[in-house]
This record gives structure tokens, sequence and C-alpha cells, in this order.
């Protein structure tokens, strides 16, 4: 790219970027709506449902602490799906834009 100023505003008003900006957004915004209702389980199961979190399952371990437990596989998971989806997707839509950034903000 050569050293004279981009026109942000354009890249921003090009189709291809907003698509990019609502894919992401949406998919943004579904991952962090299903963490917080998983998150907040935990608590919520802990103080109403103390009878299904006390059932043992083995041992001293109970369906709440294998939910708790099951909170760091579940952001691991959702981790490693966001990265997959923004390395094959989002990354190959912002390439796209950047390859066409001096023609569209030039």
């Amino acid at each position: 790219m050569s050293s004279k100023a981009i026109n942000w505003a354009a890249i921003d008003a090009d189709p291809r970027f907003q698509r990019l900006h609502a894919k992401k957004t949406s998919f943004l915004m579904g991952l962090m709506i299903f963490s917080v209702v998983y998150y907040f389980l935990l608590p919520i199961g802990a103080a109403y449902f103390q009878d299904v979190y006390k059932i043992k399952v083995f041992g001293p371990v109970n369906v709440g602490l294998l939910f708790a437990l099951s909170e760091f596989i579940v952001a691991w998971t959702i981790a490693f799906y966001y990265s997959k989806k923004a390395n094959t997707e989002f990354d190959a839509m912002a390439e796209e834009l950047v390859r066409e950034a001096e023609r569209i903000g030039g």
C-alpha cells in the first residue's frame, strides 16, 4: 500500500465491510448470550435447584461440581469454535477488504 491517506468512511460504507461487520456482530452476540446464560445457570441452579445439584454422581462428586467444571469446558469450546469461524470465514472477508482498501478508500 502507498503512504497516501485512506478514506475510512468509504471503507465503512462498503457493502462487503457492512456484511462482515453484521455477520461478526450477530455471531459474537449469539456466543455472548449463550455464555452469559450458561454462566448464570450455576448460581441460579445452586440457589433454586439445590436438590438437583446435590445428586451424587460418584464418590464425593455431585452434579453441581460437574456443572461448575463444565463451565471451563464450555468456555474453551466457545473459544475454539470462534477461532475456527474467524480463521475460515471472517478473516477471508477481511482479507478481501484489505486487498481492496486502497481502491475503496483511496
